[in-house]
């Protein structure tokens, strides 16, 4: 703990020890350990932001990112991130405490701050390329009934905490599109005290693709396992489908990221 001497630091770890499995690591200070912890979500944010810049150009040279990514994994030591939306209390946050710090200090962190500009900015680029979509497929785009499955910041968890799926739902509703959210995750209450939106219950998709059909689109946000118990096929279906987590294979959607 702050300010601590060495040996109530040490009998401290030795508790910890005791208790985790995994083992722990005593840091030399508690700068260095909070430092420890802010660089790691800084660097997986880092890496994220990557490949969401390799998705914006692979979309331009009309390549697929995932089959991309596939076969460079195929690279023993070829870090497997993926692109999409970085939200939650950690990587989405981390890296601005340590670039605030940076600049306290008197340095301006150039890659650090690169990244957040891209991860922060996929929300709008989903909801332009979901739009263009809608446009290709002659659907009409003010006061379109759009479905997004997914609020949670991640897959298979509850929390909602600084998901930027709310700003591909912004984004579709400036374009006047008529948004409705379902996640079977999420908890109602807590979505409409954070973020204004009230979710349809997931039981009324759970239908499949006569749901669907109601929708001129529908877009995949978060990978929930429970998604992929939909019973959703191309079939005769008018629905624009873009999946920015890979949840359909590539056959079932119109685009992905």
């Amino acid at each position: 703990t702050s300010g601590s001497t060495p040996e109530t630091a040490r009998k401290v770890d030795a508790l910890y020890k005791s208790i985790v499995p995994a083992g722990t690591h005593l840091a030399g200070s508690i700068k260095e350990a909070e430092a420890a912890k802010v660089i790691e979500n800084a660097q997986r944010d880092i890496n994220i932001a990557f490949v969401n810049e390799l998705a914006l150009i692979f979309h331009k040279m009309g390549i697929d990112t995932l089959n991309v990514l596939e076969a460079a994994g195929t690279k023993w030591n070829f870090l497997p991130f993926r692109p999409g939306l970085v939200g939650g209390h950690c990587i989405g946050v981390d890296p601005y405490y340590l670039t605030w710090k940076a600049e306290a200090v008197g340095h301006h962190p150039e890659i650090i701050l690169s990244g957040r500009r891209i991860n922060d900015s996929m929300g709008a680029y989903v909801a332009s390329r979901v739009v263009k979509l809608m446009i290709k497929h002659k659907q009409p785009v003010d006061g379109a009934r759009v479905l997004v499955l997914g609020m949670t910041f991640k897959e298979n968890c509850p929390d909602i905490r600084n998901s930027r799926v709310i700003d591909v739902i912004r984004e579709l509703q400036s374009f006047g599109c008529r948004v409705d959210v379902a996640d079977p995750w999420a908890d109602a209450d807590e979505v409409r005290r954070e973020y204004g939106l009230t979710l349809i219950p997931y039981e009324r998709i759970n239908s499949g693709k006569r749901l669907f059909d109601q929708y001129a689109t529908v877009v995949f946000a978060v990978k929930h396992d429970m998604f992929n118990e939909l019973s959703f096929s191309r079939d005769a279906s008018k629905t624009v489908v873009y999946d920015i987590k890979s949840v359909l294979s590539k056959e079932l959607v119109d685009g992905r990221l």
